[in-house]
């Protein structure tokens, strides 16, 4: 967020090892985990949203094929934006508050259940869902090539329940999802994200999603759409590996009589929905 939103006239950061080691110097430790109860209330539930919705829509389709494997992916993610984007306007607002103090001199917000809270006082519910359009655009084909991608992998590494290695292969699978899924919208995040930051010291700089690339690439032309990648890759990779595996075993074992060794025969791991 500190990469995508920074003032190109004068840059805090040089890159995100730069911008990390500048966290740790500046606000200590902590500073890395500003906004993290935003996630840590929101999580939960998108993930819930996401993988039902994604496994509901795929057997109302009736046919897995890699096209309703994006549709369903698709429609799980458009369905969690109403989680999502509250949930990352206050985790942006507190990543933001304080950049560069050791101690906070001034807190404009305690906490992100209190960011929530002030902006739909000040502005509104048109405050709370700020940035919904650009981070429906972001979500919706993301999500898409997210399940499409796992179910992808999983059939080419051919997991099933009785390969010893078929942990490794999940973690895999997982993480190289979660990479094509940012890599296929992430010009659209970083636009989210100065959007949901504009405002933050007083002065609103965009109109809109179109008024924001056009002045993003103006100024700083468009490399600027790739500001912050390398530290989304980063994290992408262990998140999502870590998710998909985690969900794949906990369906197979919730479908197994007795273990993992008892699944259902054939190629048990199709994808996370028909498990």
């Amino acid at each position: 967020v500190r990469l995508q939103v920074q003032n190109v006239e004068k840059p805090l950061y040089r890159g995100t090892f730069h911008c990390f080691q500048s966290i740790i110097k500046q606000e200590s430790a902590f500073g890395l985990y500003k906004g993290i109860g935003s996630p840590m209330m929101g999580l939960t539930f998108i993930n819930a949203l996401v993988f039902g919705v994604q496994g509901n829509t795929l057997r109302a389709l009736g046919k897995d094929t890699p096209l309703n494997q994006f549709l369903a992916g698709s429609a799980a993610g458009a369905i969690q934006c109403i989680i999502c984007c509250p949930m990352e306007l206050a985790k942006t607002r507190m990543q933001l508050q304080g950049t560069g103090e050791y101690k906070l001199k001034m807190k404009n917000y305690k906490n992100s259940l209190d960011c929530l809270i002030k902006i739909y006082r000040k502005e509104g519910l048109r405050g709370i869902n700020r940035g919904m359009v650009s981070t429906f655009i972001r979500e919706t084909p993301s999500f898409g090539f997210y399940f499409l991608t796992y179910d992808c992998m999983t059939r080419y590494l051919g997991c099933e329940a009785e390969d010893s290695y078929v942990i490794p292969k999940l973690l895999f699978s997982g993480g190289m999802s979660g990479i094509v899924s940012w890599l296929s919208t992430y010009p659209m995040d970083v636009i989210k994200s100065r959007l949901q930051a504009d405002g933050v010291g007083g002065v609103t700089q965009y109109n809109g999603i179109l008024d924001c690339v056009r002045k993003s690439y103006h100024d700083e032309g468009w490399r600027v759409f790739t500001r912050g990648l390398t530290s989304t890759l980063l994290r992408a990779f262990p998140v999502n590996a870590a998710t998909f595996a985690t969900v794949t075993v906990f369906l197979m074992y919730m479908r197994s009589d007795d273990n993992l060794r008892e699944c259902e025969p054939g190629p048990v791991i199709q994808q996370p929905s028909s498990l």
